[in-house]
């Protein structure tokens, strides 16, 4: 039997959550910023400069969306506190259990909501570019990496997100020793740049005879895609170019010529590649996109001024210690060392259930961000 009175008192502390949402998404200025632009869109010149009419247009139907989110939620929680009323003065059973599931539905969707307001970085709504790199220890390390790209991969498609490889080299005997993705979608660097840091593997290993017990780890890069429109000055003469035959998918042109790009950036030692593009034009304009995405989050990370302060003792991948382990004997569970969120289910978790640690981080962030 549904309890009427503990229902309005959790239907009842919507009411605040959704007025603490609307400041948290910044509805009041999204409103104000959507009427300036609909006013420049309805202006006689609007047309004549495309590049800022697309730019107009993306981003007051970015606001609408948001604006409709909000409203939507707002929307829910009057009608369901009404619908309580109803279902309590008609004493309908049925019609309150339905109300209690919709409840834990809407709180649910209103803390999503909330996470997602979380992400007010700069760069948190570009698109995400993943590395993988194998840590020391040969095939079992890359077996690892290889698991953590299928799981990185495999969250992409259950949060919408679409993935492209950009570059990929195989392990010598199995495995991924480097591979780099595109994640593509709204939030993606907001919510995937939390991943970045070492990764521990603990299990038995299938390539031990003796069916030792093995630590693996692999170190996992984030980085924000930067568009066109930021300008970053990088100086033709501080490049180092590589051209090499392409070993990744994509077909046979690919393989048959040097179509693939290597740019070390000399003053920091940073190294991008990209092979999976047909011409090597293109491999040269998505691995310089990938250097500034780089210079970019180091600045961010670094909290630094200018990209120009990046120093080349930064340039080495630093293993330090592991952000999260993944423990499959002697038994399963998956751990977070900064949130110490846990999860049993390891199954679940390297087929791409990685929300809850997700959350766990932003909401971590957010209330150092109190303090």
């Amino acid at each position: 039997m549904i309890m009427i009175d503990d229902l309005r008192a959790q239907i009842s502390a919507f009411a605040p959550a959704v007025s603490e949402l609307r400041h948290s998404m910044r509805i009041d200025e999204a409103e104000r910023e959507l009427a300036e632009l609909d006013a420049e869109a309805a202006g006689e010149n609007f047309w004549d400069d495309m590049a800022r009419t697309q730019k107009v247009l993306a981003r007051a139907k970015n606001l609408r969306g948001l604006i409709s989110e909000f409203a939507g939620l707002r929307a829910r929680c009057d009608d369901m506190a009404a619908l309580l009323e109803l279902a309590a003065e008609e004493h309908d059973e049925g019609l309150l259990e339905d109300i209690a599931s919709d409840a834990n539905t809407l709180g649910n969707d209103l803390e999503n909501a909330r996470l997602r307001a979380l992400l007010s970085g700069e760069y948190d709504g570009n698109n995400a570019i993943i590395s993988f790199h194998a840590g020391a220890g040969g095939t079992e390390a890359q077996d690892w990496n290889a698991m953590l790209y299928r799981m990185y991969t495999r969250y992409a498609e259950r949060s919408g997100f679409s993935c492209k490889v950009l570059d990929y080299l195989d392990g010598e005997e199995a495995g991924v020793k480097n591979a780099t993705v595109l994640i593509e979608g709204p939030n993606a660097y907001g919510y995937l740049k939390s991943e970045s840091g070492v990764h521990r593997l603990v299990r038995i290993s299938p390539f031990d005879s003796s069916g030792r017990r093995h630590t693996s780890f692999a170190a996992i890069e984030v980085m924000p895609e930067i568009t066109d429109d930021i300008q970053i000055e990088i100086r033709d003469e501080d490049l180092k170019v590589d051209t090499y035959r392409s070993g990744g998918a994509g077909g046979q042109h690919v393989n048959k010529t040097e179509s693939a790009i290597r740019i070390t950036h000399l003053p920091t030692g940073i190294v991008v590649a990209c092979q999976n593009e047909r011409s090597q034009h293109q491999n040269r304009e998505v691995a310089m996109r990938m250097l500034k995405s780089k210079l970019v989050e180091i600045k961010e990370r670094e909290h630094l001024d200018r990209v120009e302060d990046i120093k080349g003792a930064q340039k080495l991948i630093e293993w330090g210690s592991q952000i999260r382990s993944y423990v499959f004997m002697p038994y399963t569970m998956v751990k977070d060392h900064r949130t110490n969120h846990e999860n049993g289910n390891i199954n679940a978790v390297m087929d791409g259930d990685l929300g809850g640690f997700i959350n766990a981080y932003l909401k971590m962030k957010a209330g150092e961000g109190k303090k």
